[in-house]
């Protein structure tokens, strides 16, 4: 990219010093923050928590103060540190957190409960064509982040390039796509956010040198350095940072119709009656371009129901409504020369300019367009009110394509910044258009922000992201768990991909169902293709339709379990879908394994990544806790005395993919509906695996109305707590006790505890003061124990 280094001719400052010739000047604390003067600029240090350190250096005569478009947190620990100085050092000491200032050679770095966190390798500096920043890593240290990419889950030794850039067809590698980052996260239990937009590389030791760098054009030379405990601690400081998700709407985490596209809204209703006529679970329909064009090219931009083929829009969304379906509609940035809006887009300056303040117009695969600049406030109102007029006939969703942007000509200006300073946060600042419009004008009813690209932190602004254009192939199925678990580990828990793949006609019963079957255990669970081969089941044949429908009906009954998880995610920023080391640091294989996830803390999956080769399937799994198949109800037994995995074979059927379960686990699961709004938290039940090297255990179920925004923070929620204690005066004991919002009345007052391995248990069992003998409730291998609430606490009593 030629373009890449244009950008320097807008600076004018002088160039600044490499460590070697920096001289420490001189310190200076106050209560904001810590100045360390050198002799080509300044240092800032702030701290946002005892765990988050910021440092920032301006150069001589420069100071660039421009907000972060990532951090979330205000720095209000800055007073706590303790200011240490001697002759050749200063300490910044903040608890167990402790930056170390070397004089000579002028040097900083971090340490946390006294061992060595990382070091600046070269301060920032500047050369002829990039600034730069690097750091020290350790021979052995594996490095993840940078965005969403298929690399494996380790990624030191690239040089991983920052600009969003959409990746058509990719399979198994691809080193540039929709949504990158300049975050980066250690097996040390680290994390180093660059605090700049603009574009540039971070090279993750590409020379084999120990060295981590971050190169851009120019911008912010600011980082935090973020700490934790263990993986669960480190993200839920990044994320306390950099923002968290808010809660999206139930339905979302229901079944999609989706394909490129419906053309009409008797192709529309015929889909959404399908479902239906066949029971197949649904709760809503993605409408592709079609909707305000009859043709791909030279619509973009019209921003309105195209009436010759959808000629009653509103009672259409409405009849969808009815069925508990929810209308999602796509929308783009760019407004093309030939669209319905192109006038008014030029006649009221909303688009990106040329250096002679005119609208830039410039040639792509759509038609020839400009861009909205929605940087500008004025933009945001208009894009947002043509956003409210569709919300206000009923639509439920908005999809916003094409955003990183796909083509961002490097001259175009955005204000005062050309788009090569602002290319990264594009889709940041879209999705915060649209959220911060249903905060302003529907501030009871919760977004679904589906975006294609974003950058650090777009969680906060309610985005729900996806993989990009992946192709139809097992190629293309291979990395999507890799890149949701990377995503997750950086902030952002709801990257999913598109269920079956997109790109190309392949058809492949096989590889749908097997898509379809991961898709159960990802946070979004949405077919889509081009429609030369149907996406949604309803299309299938016979055995693969009863196949897909079986799984989706899973992804149904999982609903209590996974919108608890979504509740963890918005409260601590924990992932939905995880790698296994992140609950489970004995599971430290040497290298991070991207065919094997958990699903919370209680589900470990391991999906079918390849065509059926053998009836059987050998998987290495985490050693030191008993596991349960998910699907039969068996106790693994273990196979070896390795306290780090065994070796369990299963049967590969085409009927499911291989699921474990954790023993102690609580694992909420409701009967089978059609569609979420269906959901009565009275029929659920709590399967709990039980296994006697399980001493304690905990597990919680989170509940609300669905649909209101900020219900937990309002106090419109319920929330039920579970504790299993092994042992008590020779008696097991499950506790109960439930947690109801100020403003909340309480629906649940009944449910059923399912008590797995119960084989082992013998004797009564004691629900509050009502006795049951074992073979009252006794099924098989489970115990099947109603409960009733009559209060918020409740205990249950296992009596040998």
């Amino acid at each position: 990219m030629k373009a890449l280094f244009g950008f320097l001719l807008f600076y004018s400052f002088c160039a600044f010093a490499q460590n070697s010739q920096r001289q420490f000047l001189s310190i200076q604390k106050t209560d904001s923050l810590v100045k360390v003067t050198v002799s080509d600029g300044e240092y800032e240090i702030k701290a946002y928590s005892d765990k988050i350190i910021e440092t920032s250096f301006f150069p001589s005569k420069i100071k660039i103060t421009e907000p972060s478009h990532a951090v979330e947190l205000k720095s209000n620990f800055s007073n706590k540190f303790k200011l240490i100085e001697s002759t050749d050092q200063c300490k910044l000491v903040l608890n167990n957190f402790v930056v170390q200032i070397q004089k000579v050679p002028f040097q900083l770095s971090y340490s946390y409960k006294g061992k060595l966190v990382t070091s600046e390798k070269m301060g920032f500096y500047k050369t002829s064509e990039l600034e730069k920043i690097s750091f020290n890593l350790t021979n052995d240290e594996i490095l993840y982040g940078g965005g969403a990419r298929a690399l494996g889950m380790n990624r030191r030794g690239y040089r991983l390039q920052l600009y969003n850039k959409a990746h058509y067809g990719y399979e198994e590698h691809s080193e540039l796509m929709n949504y990158t980052m300049p975050l980066v996260l250690s097996n040390r239990i680290y994390a180093i956010h660059f605090d700049n937009p603009e574009i540039g590389y971070l090279d993750l030791d590409s020379k084999k040198d120990n060295t981590l760098a971050y190169e851009t054009i120019g911008g912010r030379k600011t980082y935090q350095v973020i700490v934790g405990d263990d993986w669960k601690d480190l993200v839920t400081n990044e994320t306390a940072l950099l923002g968290r998700q808010p809660m999206p709407p139930r339905w979302v985490f229901g079944n999609f119709a989706s394909r490129f596209g419906y053309h009409s809204q008797a192709e529309a209703e015929t889909v959404v009656n399908s479902f239906r006529k066949d029971s197949i679970p649904l709760d809503a329909i993605v409408f592709d371009l079609y909707w305000f064009g009859k043709e791909i090219q030279g619509t973009l931009g019209n921003l309105e129901f195209y009436r010759d083929s959808f000629p009653n829009p509103q009672k259409m969304i409405s009849d969808f409504k009815s069925k508990n379906v929810n209308t999602v509609l796509i929308t783009e940035p760019f407004i093309l020369t030939t669209s319905k809006k192109w006038d008014e887009a030029k006649q009221k300056n909303l688009l990106g300019t040329d250096s002679l303040g005119q609208p830039l117009t410039y040639n792509f695969y759509f038609g020839n367009t400009g861009l909205l600049d929605v940087f500008k406030p004025h933009v945001k109102t208009w894009f947002w009110n043509e956003y409210k007029k569709l919300i206000e006939i009923g639509v439920s969703g908005i999809w916003g394509d094409l955003g990183e942007p796909e083509v961002h000509p490097s001259e175009m200006l955005h204000g005062k910044k050309n788009a090569d300073q602002v290319h990264n946060v594009y889709g940041n600042e879209w999705a915060k258009l649209i959220n911060d419009g249903y905060k302003k004008d529907f501030p009871k009813v919760r977004p679904f922000i589906l975006m294609r690209s974003g950058y650090s932190g777009s969680q906060k602004h309610g985005i729900i992201p996806w993989s990009g254009d992946v192709n139809r192939s097992w190629g293309g199925l291979k990395p999507q768990m890799e890149i949701s678990m990377q995503m997750g580990l950086q902030g952002i828990g709801y990257m999913h991909s598109d269920l079956g793949g997109f790109a190309g006609a392949y058809d492949d019963p096989e590889l749908y169902l097997r898509w379809l079957q991961y898709g159960v255990f990802q946070p979004v669970f949405r077919p889509h293709a081009q429609e030369e081969v149907p996406a949604e089941p309803i299309f299938k044949d016979p055995k693969t339709k009863k196949l897909a429908k079986s799984a989706i009906e899973l992804r149904y009954r999982m609903l209590p379990y996974n919108y608890t998880l979504a509740f963890e995610n918005h409260k601590l920023g924990t992932p939905l879908i995880r790698p296994v080391f992140f609950n489970d640091s004995a599971a430290h294989w040497t290298e991070p394994k991207a065919d094997l996830f958990m699903w919370g803390d209680a589900l470990l999956v391991y999906p079918i990544r390849d065509k059926k080769a053998s009836d059987s399937i050998t998987i290495q799994l985490p050693g030191n806790h008993v596991w349960f198949d998910f699907h039969s109800g068996e106790k693994i037994k273990l196979t070896s005395t390795s306290f780090c995995s065994f070796d369990k074979t299963v049967e590969n059927t085409l009927t499911k993919i291989p699921v474990f379960v954790k023993a102690g686990s609580f694992i909420p699961m409701t009967k089978t509906i059609q569609s979420v709004a269906e959901f009565d938290p009275n029929q659920t039940q709590i399967h709990f695996y039980f296994d006697e090297s399980v001493k304690t255990s905990e597990g919680t179920w989170y509940d609300d109305d669905g649909s209101t925004q900020n219900a937990f923070e309002n106090g419109a929620y319920e929330l039920t707590k579970f504790s299993f204690f092994g042992k008590i005066a020779k008696k097991k004991t499950i506790c109960i006790e439930k947690e109801v919002g100020s403003n909340y009345k309480a629906k649940i007052s009944k449910i059923e505890l399912v008590i797995h391995g119960a084989n082992a248990i013998e004797g009564n069992v004691k629900v509050g003061k009502k006795d049951y003998k074992i073979d009252q409730i006794k099924k098989g291998d489970l115990l099947i124990i109603p409960i009733s609430f009559t209060s918020t606490k409740l205990k249950i009593e296992l009596i040998p």
